[in-house]
């Protein structure tokens, strides 16, 4: 049965809703754990590492941690998988250069980008609100299987730019950037409490289900749900479809 939306914009959540979170586990996790260390001596200067340091301080209520605590940090928070905002921006730097040089090529579900495609032809505004950093979704679409997907996009959002991802008010301020009215947005993810949190901001919400991901055998409690991207048919005001 497809799910009909009479909306503006859709925004999307990436681990298990676009991509698959074993991915990012298998494949994203292990490829800036080993180079957490090197950029932290090699861009000790670089106003993102010293911001993130300084967070990762804060975290900690240590002022005066040094680089090898700092990194012990980021590896605790990466096995425990805290969604920490200084892990997430290093992360982000890392794969962004893992991304440029070659290394790292993204991964979409088969039913994302065709349909992606589609709705931004349609004039539906499609944004990106994840917990990895908006340098790593910059890097993620441009980067992936189909070319680069950033023309698809109109604006990226993380836990520093919107606030935590299971909080109403940070997708009251994605609606404020965005210009979108709540009742006009549309948020696809595959956990429910973020679903939550954007229904209370006035969004429209749809959890995405795919078998294997954390979150498919819990569900997404009360919410419409999708096995795929195709399942879901967007309208906008001013669209004859």
């Amino acid at each position: 049965m497809s799910l009909r939306f009479d909306v503006d914009a859709v925004v999307l959540d990436i681990e298990g809703t676009t991509s698959a979170t074993g991915f990012v586990v298998d494949v994203l996790y292990p490829y800036s754990r080993s180079r957490f260390g090197a950029v932290l001596s090699e861009r000790s200067t670089d106003p993102d590492v010293v911001r993130a340091v300084s967070q990762v301080r804060d975290l900690l209520g240590e002022p005066d941690a040094d680089a090898v605590r700092v990194e012990k940090a980021l590896h605790e928070w990466l096995d425990a998988d805290v969604k920490a905002t200084p892990l997430k921006t290093l992360q982000g730097l890392i794969w962004s250069e893992g991304f440029a040089r070659g290394d790292l090529v993204s991964h979409f579900y088969d039913d994302v980008v065709p349909v992606l495609r589609r709705w931004h032809g349609d004039g539906v505004r499609l944004h990106v609100y994840s917990s990895g950093s908006v340098a790593a979704q910059r890097a993620w679409f441009a980067s992936s299987p189909d070319g680069d997907l950033l023309p698809l996009v109109s604006g990226l959002y993380d836990t520093e730019n919107a606030g935590p991802k299971q909080e109403p008010d940070s997708y009251r301020r994605i609606a404020g950037s965005t210009g979108v009215e709540a009742g006009r947005l549309l948020f696809l993810s595959d956990r429910p409490g973020e679903l939550d949190a954007a229904r209370a901001a006035g969004w429209h919400a749809v959890g995405i289900r795919r078998p294997g991901e954390p979150y498919y055998e819990q569900g997404v409690g009360d919410h419409a749900q999708a096995g795929t991207f195709d399942e879901i048919t967007i309208s906008t005001s001013g669209s004859t479809t």
